[in-house]
């Protein structure tokens, strides 16, 4: 291997062409991105800063005055209470929009390397085992103010209702008060916590592309936010039962639903359905009963109408610009969802592993540690499974991979399914179709892998999948002349038997890039932990079941009406949305509730929410249609026609036929051992010196932890000289 080649990073390739052109950012344009993101951070910060300052006596006499300024609007309390907890979070996300076209489509070359390695709080792991799993510094920071906010807002809460406490009540009487002003107050603080819950599941949003958090990062805190914000939840109504009981009135007060004042029925129902999905998404029932968990979770609808009924409009509005914010990536899903998408192929390798080849349209952008979620309607009209994508976008035009362990009733039913048809005598009748849906891709805004120098993949069994899609992009990157500028990768992959190492056979390193060996130093160290030595039939090719599907003309690819599918049309959706959000509410108040004096709080908490979902469905629902049709002109006009999809589909038939792929040749096999994390990183540590090396684990939350741990050990006691190793996490655990 030639040894510059090996030292100095890939950033510009050996072909020629406008790829290699480096393309200066005008000033005015990294001016306009500076000045859109201090903005986004005095307004995050001021937004932050309200909530957590609220329960301060200061803050209530300035928030009387502020309500008492505006009380006389169009709006009214509602809007006041809108503009202030929930406009905040909606502007930043049109200024995020404004961003990301801004921006443009990110380059690497832009992103200078550091010059000197250095800790970054994203990637340090702090805690690695307990209840959260693997978290980051950064991650600790938030999750300790949330926890100070918490202890902060009940210790001025509790201070102030004891200072109201009048001597001339009785103990039972004072008693009953407190616990009702203290439940009071522990249901503002969840709102406050419900207002930060539905942003992470937005999967598209502007928020998770601009932040670059991508959505299975964001799963994580939105299982955190739900944990904190239904204790909180769960004690307010606590605290209203025990104090309704000493009084003597609690059936009376359940089924309470009065006009002005909280109506107490749909609050009863709203915290039910709230503690069903609770309940149901603890680990042990998660595991045990996957469907039990996705189903009660859908009554999320429930939880939110009754909680706007429960609480009225103007309480509602506290929490109501996360809960917009995910209406709209929601109602995008749902248009992406009804196409139906063309598998390509359907292939059983020997270890059980599914491989589905699905159609795309060419302008559907993703990178390669990207997911999809799966509906296949043979199997579920209601299960949506989410998958990494195997293939680089750089493998073809017009299709995507996903590999599929089968682990569960779902992906057992698939395989069988496959099984039975690859068996058929016609393999293209109509029975053969399988009918599916896809949502997606999501993922980082920008290929994260390909910003390192060095890279370490760790995987255990079936998380090799978005590493094979990694090394294929960076092949890609390499034979294209793309900018690049990884020299150094190791892929570290622990498996139970040897008959995983067939996943092996879904790459070609030589087909892609022939010359990749004297660019790049690749390593390689498989152990197969549950057999002690080779078996006998180890190196014989074995047989996959294999199958095509022949495409209809009903039938496409993915459609792209995804939040990461065109950042202007995205972002009309969003912006035509809020527009209509406030045009309709503005209307209802005029036409409606002025005029006829409505002033019944869970009619207008009805209203507050069916105008949400309305402004999206209209508004958006028609920029949507637009955007649909816009689609539409561009696979004409780029002639997504049949013939393009047949040969997509013979070259990558072509580029996976191989068994003998040279990563498997690269492989250093160790039988009956597991990885040893420890000597790893300190061979690593020895061989690659003072550098920023980027850590990428996907496989069981015992693998992520042990990686981790060793991360941190070294971190801590590492040389001068020893790289600084940057833990990320590509783990999807529901």
């Amino acid at each position: 291997m030639d040894e510059s080649s090996v030292h100095n990073p890939l950033i510009w390739g050996q072909g020629s062409g406008h790829a290699n052109v480096r393309r200066k950012t005008p000033l005015s344009v990294t001016l306009a991105k500076w000045i859109l993101k201090i903005a986004m951070l005095a307004l995050f910060i001021s937004w932050i800063a309200l909530m957590f300052l609220f329960p301060a006596d200061f803050v209530q006499k300035l928030f009387e005055k502020w309500i008492q300024a505006t009380n006389g609007t169009i709006f009214g309390i509602t809007g006041s209470l809108f503009l202030l907890f929930s406009g905040p979070i909606l502007l930043i996300a049109v200024l995020s929009i404004a961003y990301l076209v801004i921006s443009g489509e990110e380059e690497l070359h832009e992103k200078k390397p550091s010059k000197y390695p250095s800790f970054r709080l994203w990637t340090f792991p702090v805690l690695v085992d307990g209840p959260f799993g693997v978290v980051s510094a950064a991650e600790l920071i938030g999750i300790l103010l949330f926890v100070v906010f918490v202890i902060w807002a009940v210790y001025a809460y509790t201070m102030s209702i004891l200072s109201l406490m009048s001597d001339q009540l009785t103990f039972k009487e004072k008693s009953c008060l407190f616990l009702e002003i203290l439940g009071l107050r522990f249901g503002l603080i969840g709102m406050f916590c419900l207002a930060f819950l539905f942003l992470p599941v937005a999967r598209g949003s502007v928020l998770l592309r601009f932040i670059d958090i991508p959505f299975e990062h964001a799963t994580r805190y939105h299982v955190w936010l739900g944990h904190l914000t239904m204790l909180l939840f769960t004690i307010h109504g606590l605290l209203y039962v025990v104090a309704w009981t000493i009084e003597g009135r609690l059936l009376h007060e359940i089924l309470e639903w009065r006009d002005i004042g909280v109506a107490i029925l749909p609050g009863v129902i709203s915290l039910s359905a709230g503690l069903l999905m609770w309940v149901t998404s603890l680990p042990p029932v998660r595991k045990l009963n996957f469907e039990l968990f996705f189903y009660t979770h859908q009554l999320y609808v429930i939880f939110i109408v009754f909680l706007a009924l429960h609480v009225g409009d103007f309480i509602f509005t506290m929490a109501a610009g996360g809960i917009f914010i995910f209406i709209l990536d929601r109602f995008l899903r749902f248009c992406q969802s009804r196409r139906v998408v063309d598998i390509i192929s359907a292939k059983c390798l020997p270890c059980g592993t599914v491989e589905l080849v699905l159609a795309k349209p060419e302008n559907l952008r993703y990178n390669a540690l990207s997911f999809v979620f799966l509906q296949v309607r043979e199997l579920s009209w209601l299960q949506w499974h989410p998958f990494s994508v195997s293939s680089s976008p750089l493998d073809g035009k017009y299709h995507i991979s996903v590999l599929i362990k089968v682990l569960g009733k779902w992906t057992e039913k698939l395989r069988g399914n496959i099984l039975e048809n690859s068996e058929k005598e016609i393999p293209f009748s109509p029975h053969s179709k399988i009918t599916a849906s896809v949502e997606g891709p999501y993922g980082h805004e920008i290929p994260y892998h390909l910003m390192y120098e060095n890279l370490i993949l760790v995987a255990g069994g079936i998380g090799i999948s978005p590493f094979l899609a990694v090394l294929s992009d960076i092949l890609h990157c390499v034979r294209e002349g793309r900018p690049c500028r990884l020299r150094n990768i190791l892929i570290v992959w622990a498996v139970k038997r040897s008959d995983e190492l067939s996943l092996l056979s879904t790459i070609d390193m030589d087909s892609i890039c022939p010359s990749f060996s004297s660019k790049l130093n690749l390593e390689t160290c498989i152990y197969v932990t549950r057999e002690s030595e080779p078996p006998l039939e180890e190196g014989k090719v074995q047989n996959t079941q294999d199958f095509s599907l022949c495409p209809t003309s009903k039938s496409c690819g993915m459609s792209v009406l995804v939040g990461t599918g065109h950042t202007i049309w995205s972002g009309l959706y969003v912006i035509s949305s809020m527009v209509g959000f406030v045009i309709s509410m503005g209307l209802l108040d005029i036409f409606y509730i002025n005029p006829f004096h409505i002033s019944s709080w869970w009619y207008k908490g009805l209203l507050f929410v069916v105008c949400m979902i309305t402004s999206v469905v209209i508004f958006g629902g028609l920029v949507v249609g637009l955007w649909h049709l816009w689609e539409r002109r561009i696979l004409a006009k780029e002639q997504f026609e049949d013939d393009k999809l047949n040969i997509d589909k013979a070259e990558h038939k072509e580029t996976v036929a191989r068994e003998d792929s040279h990563l498997a040749k690269l492989s250093g096999i160790r039988y009956g051992a597991r990885p040893d994390f420890k000597e790893i990183f300190e061979t690593v540590s020895q061989n690659w010196g003072h550098v920023d090396a980027g850590v990428i684990v996907c496989g069981p939350p015992t693998l992520q932890s042990s990686v981790a741990k060793e991360i941190r050990s070294h971190n801590f006691r590492r040389q001068s000289d020893h790289p600084i190793f940057h833990f990320n996490s590509h783990s999807f655990d529901l």
